[in-house]
């Protein structure tokens, strides 16, 4: 939620922000309601400063005829503060459905765009992989080698599922366990996050105004499926106050995650790069405003150590202000090579969401100066589905076997998937 005071003092640069963002709120609404709310909330203040008098008056009347008089008066008041209350809560839900409409904003050095063509490619690591054969992709590998099944899965549960098999569900365990090691040695408390939250969580994280359309609801119990285990960590601490001595506070969180892949009909419709349901390892950092952009760098720093491990080549996008989602006013994403399209696709992102997602859910620290709301950031560690893929193709052999990456060594019995 955006801070309704900066959007008082400074209603030009929000409606910039937005602009840049691509979204369309009417500041000038909003700020006519929040006016009104302000004006209706004094008179309530008002009329209770004068029941809180009117209560002592009856409380002192020294006769009958003067207390009937005041509780006769008294009624008046009652009613008139009965009919402002009403009209209060109507305006205040007005003021908050308008509030909700407004997305954290841009920093100032994000790169202006549209929409993804726009977004600007910082650099390029590792060297990309050469054949003297024409690459397959993962999912004529994962079906040859009996590692990767979706048409089971299409029977079972339908399309964009997959049933994942043999040594690729070794290697999924491998890819957790290196994230863990390297997160928790870097102060990362880890968590196995609930898959569910509630309306009110996940509308405060940001997620609901746009694009809640790709999020599962379970209306019989009004309950959302996560989509990334940082719309669940970011409510643990809802309603808490830090003491600043102890930020950043990290998480590291392991998830299944779920997604409608809404706006997504005929998009990567083969293999598992885009599917409902996958396994993810998420960061997440509470830390103070000072602190919000060298944590946002560390966090981009982890992502890239991972994928140096892995010795994936990757490039590090900085997203365009039309290409960030609400609660980021700064993103970076990391893509890894795919071979089999011969392109970067996107693996990981990481975000500053600022005090925007702290607000609605009133997170705060405190210090010797007072109280304030902490920044929140997310990055992640490892979405499965599209690490595995790209280890496949990246690793693959003439004689058609896969070559799994030393660092993840230690965690297997084999170094090579292999089918006679």
């Amino acid at each position: 939620m955006f801070d309704i005071k900066y959007i008082r003092e400074n209603p030009h640069l929000v409606k910039d922000g937005c602009k840049k963002k691509q979204v369309e709120v009417d500041i000038d609404k909003l700020l006519e309601v929040d006016k009104k709310r302000r004006e209706v909330q004094r008179s309530l203040e008002e009329i209770k400063a004068e029941r809180n008098k009117a209560n002592k008056m009856i409380s002192d009347a020294t006769s009958k005829e003067e207390k009937d008089k005041l509780i006769s008066e008294m009624k008046e008041v009652k009613e008139k503060h009965a009919a402002l209350n009403e009209e209060f809560n109507a305006i205040d839900e007005e003021f908050h459905g308008l509030l909700r409409k407004v997305p954290n904003l841009p920093f100032d050095e994000v790169p202006v765009g549209k929409d993804d063509e726009e977004n600007k490619v910082i650099r390029k690591e590792g060297e990309l992989p050469s054949f003297d054969f024409t690459p397959s992709d993962h999912l004529d590998i994962g079906e040859r080698m009996d590692i990767i099944d979706t048409k089971r899965a299409a029977k079972t549960s339908g399309a964009r599922f997959t049933f994942l098999k043999n040594e690729v569900v070794l290697l999924q365990m491998a890819l957790i366990n290196l994230c863990l090691e390297v997160t928790t040695k870097k102060g990362f408390a880890p968590v196995i996050t609930p898959v569910m939250l509630k309306p009110e969580m996940m509308e405060a994280m940001g997620f609901l105004e746009r694009g809640g359309d790709d999020i599962f609801h379970l209306e019989n119990d009004d309950l959302y499926l996560a989509g990334t285990s940082e719309q669940v960590i970011g409510p643990m601490h809802a309603k808490e106050i830090f003491k600043q001595k102890d930020l950043p506070k990290r998480y590291v969180g392991y998830s299944t995650c779920f997604r409608r892949e809404a706006g997504s009909y005929g998009k990567d419709t083969k293999g598992i790069l885009r599917v409902h349901q996958f396994d993810k390892v998420e960061m997440f950092s509470f830390t103070t405003p000072e602190r919000s952009k060298e944590e946002h760098d560390f966090l981009l720093s982890v992502e890239e150590e991972i994928m140096k491990l892995l010795e994936i080549p990757y490039q590090v996008i900085d997203i365009c202000t039309g290409d960030l989602g609400d609660p980021a006013a700064k993103k970076y994403d990391i893509e890894a090579w795919m071979p089999s399209q011969g392109k970067y696709r996107e693996t990981h992102s990481t975000s500053n969401c600022t005090d925007f997602q702290a607000r609605g859910l009133d997170i705060r620290y405190k210090n010797k100066e007072g109280t304030f709301y902490v920044h929140t950031l997310n990055g992640t560690a490892l979405a499965m589905g599209r690490t595995i893929i790209a280890i496949l193709e990246n690793n693959q052999t003439k004689e058609g076997n896969i070559k799994i990456p030393k660092a993840l060594h230690k965690y297997l019995p084999f170094t090579e998937i292999t089918r006679s």
